[in-house]
């Protein structure tokens, strides 16, 4: 087990859902990182039952983080991946976070327990910039998905955009999904967002099969698997 710093004082996990008393064995760990606000939570809440449901009988097990008061989101990333592997062991670790949380999820994710990391609308800013980019070495053999509305005026699409142009040399298991017409929370298309989440964490965290859309779009080369479109209905025949 790594030793990071201690979080900013008062960050914490919050209640197990998934994997209950039914299932003896946890085999992957989800930690949940919310944007910036708690009145406008975004996919974070509808994403925790999601997965919950979804992969609970195959040991999967979601925490949402509740962060400190001080110090950086990621710092709190990164101790809540310790705390993971305190609590259950050598069990692959997903990273998942919208806006704000969505940035430390990636940056966060050198953590040596964290295998996949999902970014829901990253609030990048100016720090990826091609003058002052945001880091990608620690993406490397991690699976990877960023997904972007394209009306977002919170944070600009295009810099998820570059930034996994950047992360695709360096690590092929990277994909980008567009949400066309949608915002920074992602609510005209919430379902979609969820089910393709769901879809990726189950296949990178319990090797489930991916949806063939998941599964072209991580083989595709850039720019297309970096620019897939989120298809309006995805999910409701998933697997088919």
């Amino acid at each position: 087990m790594s030793h990071h710093a201690p979080p900013a004082r008062g960050a914490r996990l919050g209640r197990a859902s998934g994997a209950n008393g039914a299932v003896s064995t946890v085999n992957g760990v989800v930690l949940l990182l919310p944007g910036g606000s708690r009145w406008a939570p975004g996919p974070v809440p509808a994403l925790a039952r999601a997965l919950a449901r979804a992969g609970g009988a195959g040991g999967l097990v979601v925490h949402t983080l509740a962060y400190g008061g001080q110090g950086s989101r990621e710092s709190d990333a990164r101790w809540a991946a310790d705390e993971a592997v305190r609590r259950y062991g050598d069990v692959p670790v997903c990273l998942a976070g919208h806006g704000a949380g969505g940035r430390a999820a990636l940056l966060a994710a050198g953590h040596e327990a964290v295998n996949c990391v999902v970014a829901l609308a990253p609030s990048l800013g100016a720090a990826a910039e091609p003058d002052s980019p945001e880091p990608v070495k620690q993406l490397s053999s991690r699976q990877v998905l960023l997904v972007h509305g394209t009306n977002d005026t919170r944070s600009n699409p295009e810099s998820s955009f570059r930034l996994a142009e950047r992360a695709k040399k360096a690590n092929r298991a990277t994909c980008r999904f567009e949400v066309h017409s949608d915002g920074h929370r992602l609510r005209e298309h919430r379902s979609e967002v969820v089910s393709l989440t769901v879809d990726f964490v189950l296949g990178a965290v319990l090797c489930a099969r991916w949806s063939r859309p998941v599964a072209d779009a991580l083989a595709a080369p850039p720019p297309l698997g970096l620019r897939m479109p989120l298809a309006s209905g995805f999910g409701r025949s998933l697997r088919g």
